[in-house]
């Protein structure tokens, strides 16, 4: 914290740690230069869950179909047109004539091999993305149909999002572990191999399909440096050794603004930051005290979550009664039981379930430092003695499939798929971040995802929500402000649904 307030104060008092210069060297050199905090362990965007992984598919990954960001209205990308051809059926024509970055061709091939081979691996980061297709066919060489398991009307979304597609040859010749390390795609831009992880480099790809709604980018070349804290990453933007960050400290905001060749922007994201509870007691924990209704409450009441939104986030941040985004297809507020800031009736609460005293636990996250210390804070006042273990995303997300947290702080952004079919699936389905196990609500979430009756599906979500809220399994913390920091040199545009599209970026 410290040393973050001496760069960004020494930047202001000297005037000279951006002075523009190398910003501007590489816009000469036509290079876009990245810097963020997640290292994405596999790069193929089927295997890793991080919000960085998405990003990073979108540039260099083409899908069947894309959504437009400033409408949300889904367009064919590798496809030509799609049609239903009936409840459960998807017939997608592509487009003629396409190249993947090694010069294979594209066909209705790549497709199937990509869709059967998905849905079949158990290794898939995220599941609840792909449980709904039952397979893919081949009708020609330019003619794809996609069955589903059940009645699924948000599959296009997923199909826009989160299906990027594979060049059959390329990877069943070099393998899963030779794709991860050098990926091929059909995406604007192509990525040089992996080596150690650290920076990631692409190149605009000449080949791309004109006809794309993406477009041609206007960069040349993109680096990403991939580093390990927020000050690394703040010293190279203010540094001139980055043209962009993002997710930084909100208080930091204001003296970035004050550098002459910086800009800064922020706006509130479909990202939901969260608390989830071992109720089922997947950590096999003696007396788990999680396990108490009573104690779960009292967490909730315990944390205020107001002020964290308004002090710590800042900007649009809100805070949540629902375990979903608010503009989200089934997302029904009104439902939910609400929990105030009340640290007497948490205290009460913890009383009344055995533990007038308190009790330890450890708490797991990897949000920012001075979210977690509130949390901390707000815990211990109440009489939780929280041990606070700071972890990397990848290895909090690897913890929780392994059921091994037992408090977990993490962050949801649902693939930036407007409908709760991409929230609550993970984490009350029986998957690997499901520390509920409840089956009552299982069934519920499951039923709204299974039919094309949109009162049907907003009522089977509208009881899952009240259960989950009044069961107190799940706490929504607040909705997060992304910050943006960048080059003034540069043109960035950002969108709610949190996924930076740096194939429209251009220099001024």
């Amino acid at each position: 914290m410290r040393r973050r307030t001496w760069l960004l104060g020494t930047a202001l008092a000297l005037g000279v740690v951006a002075t523009g210069v190398p910003a501007q060297a590489q816009k000469a050199n036509d290079t876009l230069r990245i810097a963020w905090r997640d290292t994405i362990a596999n790069i193929d965007p089927y295997y890793n869950q991080l919000r960085t992984g998405l990003v990073l598919a979108h540039q260099v990954w083409d899908g069947l179909l894309y959504r437009d960001p400033e409408t949300f209205q889904i367009k064919p990308l590798l496809a030509k047109s799609y049609r239903w051809v009936d409840d459960t059926t998807l017939e997608f024509e592509l487009r003629p004539g396409i190249k993947f970055h090694n010069g294979d061709a594209f066909s209705a091939d790549d497709v199937v091999y990509t869709i059967n081979t998905v849905i079949a691996d158990s290794k898939v980061s995220v599941p609840s993305n792909y449980n709904f297709i039952a397979g893919a066919e081949k009708v020609s060489d330019l003619v794809v149909r996609i069955k589903l398991k059940r009645i699924f009307p948000a599959a296009v979304e997923y199909f826009a999002m989160v299906t990027p597609i594979w060049p059959k040859a390329y990877r069943e010749r070099v393998g899963a572990e030779g794709y991860a390390k050098a990926p091929i795609a059909a995406g604007p831009y192509k990525m040089e191999p992996v080596g150690d992880g650290t920076t990631l480099k692409l190149e605009r790809f000449d080949g791309y399909y004109a006809d794309s709604p993406k477009g041609k980018p206007a960069i040349g070349k993109i680096t990403i440096a991939q580093v390990a804290d927020p000050s690394t990453e703040l010293n190279l933007l203010i540094g001139g050794r980055a043209d962009w960050i993002w997710k930084y400290q909100a208080d930091q905001y204001d003296n970035l603004a004050k550098l002459p060749t910086l800009a800064v922007t922020r706006s509130e994201s479909m990202r939901i930051s969260y608390l989830n509870m071992d109720s089922a007691n997947r950590t096999n924990t003696p007396n788990n005290p999680l396990m108490n209704v009573k104690v779960r409450q009292a967490i909730m009441h315990a944390i205020d979550r107001g002020t964290m939104a308004k002090q710590l986030v800042q900007g649009n941040s809100r805070p949540l009664d629902t375990p979903c985004y608010p503009t989200q297809f089934g997302c029904d507020s009104s439902v939910a039981t609400k929990y105030d800031y009340d640290p007497a009736k948490a205290k009460a609460l913890l009383a009344e379930a055995g533990y007038p005293n308190g009790f330890d636990i450890e708490y797991v996250t990897y949000e920012l430092p001075q979210w977690a210390g509130a949390i901390q804070n707000y815990l211990q006042a109440v009489g939780i003695r929280v041990k606070l273990t700071m972890l990397t995303v990848s290895a909090v997300v690897q913890r929780s499939l392994e059921g091994k947290n037992q408090l977990e702080g993490g962050s949801w952004g649902s693939y930036s798929i407007n409908d709760v079919s991409a929230i609550l699936p993970q984490y009350f389905t029986g998957g690997g971040n499901d520390y509920a196990r409840d089956a009552e609500i299982k069934a519920l979430v499951e039923a709204g995802g299974a039919t094309t009756d949109p009162d049907q599906r907003r009522k089977n979500y509208s009881a899952a929500l009240k259960l989950i809220t009044e069961r107190a399994l799940w706490l929504p913390l607040f909705t997060q402000t992304i910050t943006y920091g960048y080059a003034k040199t540069l043109n960035f545009k950002p969108y709610p649904d949190e996924l930076p599209r740096f194939y429209l970026a251009s220099w001024k």
